[in-house]
């Protein structure tokens, strides 16, 4: 008689700028291999990265603020390409988002093994990003109410403003995320729109990491400084 295993374990890890190797305007600890930095030191730092978690595998992919998800298994030797969404099946294999105020969105289900990671951005979020990755782990074997997702840092409501059109059509599409930034004009809140949206769909859990990207120097943030690094959203599990 075979021994049950439990659950899988899952992991879910946000960097910050601080520890790397990367020059002014990337400094230090940019993982975005396509801002413009030295690719040596954006090599240095994912090693940095993959070291210090002990991972063997990250697979990354070449974000367009689409819909497109892709399911990998960590034998990609590049990344996945023209997709916002990694989901995976395979343990140890960790799914990575790169973003700069954009939302990274770290999704699990820990009895299925299935975990995936989501650019959820203005426009992406808007076309529905979120609901398609979810749909690609229900195909993998998860369920929608065992799933826990972690809404990152990203640009806070109060600092993102946009014109009243945009809002507007944002808010058509993605319910809850129009509001009003600090001085009083229109903006949007993009993890209030996509919190309603995992409710909507039945996720289990939802857990949201607070930190405004522009507020918070730690943080890359392409609104507060425009030419800058990307912070990485990790997440993996262990049988």
């Amino acid at each position: 008689m075979s021994e049950a295993s439990g659950p899988a374990r899952i992991r879910r890890v946000v960097t910050t700028r601080s520890g790397g190797v990367s020059k002014p305007p990337f400094d230090s600890f940019n993982l975005g291999d396509h801002v413009g930095d030295d690719p040596d030191a954006v090599a240095a730092n994912r090693r940095r990265l993959t070291d210090e978690l002990d991972l063997s595998r990250v697979a990354w992919m070449e974000q367009v603020h689409g819909r497109t998800v892709t399911v990998v298994d960590g034998t990609e030797e590049e990344p996945a390409e023209a997709t916002d969404a990694l989901v995976t099946t395979r343990p140890g294999t960790a799914v990575a988002v790169l973003v700069a105020d954009c939302v990274p969105v770290l999704l699990g289900d820990a009895e299925a093994g299935v975990v995936a990671a989501v650019h959820a951005g203005r426009v992406g979020a808007r076309v529905g990003v979120l609901p398609a990755a979810v749909a690609a782990m229900t195909a993998e074997g998860a369920r929608v109410e065992r799933i826990e997702a972690l809404l990152g840092p990203a640009v806070c409501g109060a600092c993102y403003e946009v014109p009243r059109e945009m809002a507007d059509d944002v808010e058509a599409h993605l319910p809850g995320s129009a509001c009003s930034s600090r001085a009083g004009r229109p903006a949007l809140d993009l993890r209030s729109g996509l919190w309603n949206q995992l409710g909507e769909l039945g996720v289990g859990a939802v857990g949201v990491d607070p930190r405004c990207t522009v507020e918070d120097h730690t943080l890359f943030s392409h609104r507060r400084t425009g030419r800058t690094g990307r912070i990485a959203a990790l997440t993996w599990y262990e049988e």
